[in-house]
């Protein structure tokens, strides 16, 4: 697999990241196993995760698997910034978290780094993002954490998520920011107005989540929606439902439309066209099991044609 410098910077990813939020959800400990060494043996280093995801169990199956597969083979991405809402005591003796709201303050975030170290088995990530953009605390606060992580060696590199292009740059004139996450995939390309430059100007590297925009690129929902997708699940089926319209049926329709053309899979050459990008060092995909993840990895090595790209582009750029 292709290794990419994210930005401007020394650091050094593989273009295809594997994101772990579904592990400890729907992905088990020995899927999830079989996932990282899949990614490994295939030359994947960026592994990404998060306290957020599971509740806490995927960082603890990762720190299980790290020692296994080796510290140095892989670049380890984390995230700080959400805290979690708690239900009701009364409902359990272990009131679970059922959403997760920001708070990317200094106290928050230095302790989620601690907890991430510590279950990963490691002194350090190579890689921590602030979670989201928090209006409740300053910004002043957030970089001058960013940059005692980095500047204390806990930390190699820092980066932002979920930032508007407005909101990276402020944040980088003050923090050492490297790499800048954010949903992207030919179903939004809304990042491309403002975001993708600022990050460009400023040296930035453009990680892209959500590549696949939830499964809908791959072309699953175009007779109806399968019983075992993220349409047919309660917690995501309204947002799955939102982005099925006239547009997005277009643009599936032309992504499957070339995946036929060139012999492959939509999911290809969905992940093909985000990945070929200006300023995408890398872009984080996550799979339920083994079986789903084999197929992404296989998909990475195509080599999408100039002309069938372009056309993408046309077709997926809204007008309005």
């Amino acid at each position: 697999m292709e290794q990419r410098t994210v930005g401007r910077s020394g650091l050094r990813v593989s273009r295809l990241g594997l994101a772990t939020h579904t592990w400890g959800r729907e992905t088990d400990a020995e899927d999830a196993a079989a996932q990282l060494e899949a990614f490994v043996e295939q030359g994947g280093t960026l592994v990404d995760t998060s306290p957020a995801y599971g509740d806490g169990a995927a960082q603890r199956i990762l720190g299980e698997l790290v020692g296994e597969i080796g510290r140095e083979e892989l670049v380890l991405s984390g995230t700080a910034g959400h805290t979690p809402v708690l239900t009701d005591p009364a409902a359990g003796p272990v009131p679970a978290p059922t959403r997760w709201t920001v708070d990317a303050s200094r106290r928050t975030m230095m302790r989620q780094l601690d907890q991430t170290l510590h279950l990963l088995g490691t002194d350090h990530l190579d890689l921590w993002t602030v979670a989201a953009w928090d209006p409740h605390t300053p910004l002043e606060e957030i970089a001058d954490t960013l940059s005692w992580a980095v500047r204390t060696g806990r930390v190699r590199y820092a980066g932002a998520r979920g930032y508007d292009g407005w909101q990276l740059a402020t944040l980088s004139a003050a923090a050492p920011i490297t790499a800048a996450q954010t949903p992207y995939s030919l179903l939004a390309r809304g990042v491309e107005h403002e975001f993708v430059p600022a990050a460009q100007h400023h040296g930035i590297g453009v990680i892209a989540t959500a590549p696949l925009a939830g499964g809908i690129l791959t072309g699953k929902y175009r007779d109806g929606v399968p019983a075992d997708s993220r349409g047919a699940d309660e917690a995501t089926a309204a947002e799955i439902n939102a982005r099925l319209d006239d547009h997005a049926v277009r643009v599936v329709d032309a992504v499957v439309t070339a995946a036929d053309g060139l012999g492959t899979s939509p999911l290809a050459v969905a992940l093909a066209w985000i990945r070929d990008q200006p300023g995408v060092a890398s872009m984080l995909v996550g799979a339920r099991d083994i079986g789903q993840l084999t197929g992404i990895l296989a998909a990475e090595a195509l080599e999408l044609p100039r002309a069938i790209a372009a056309a993408l582009g046309d077709v997926s750029a809204r007008t309005e």
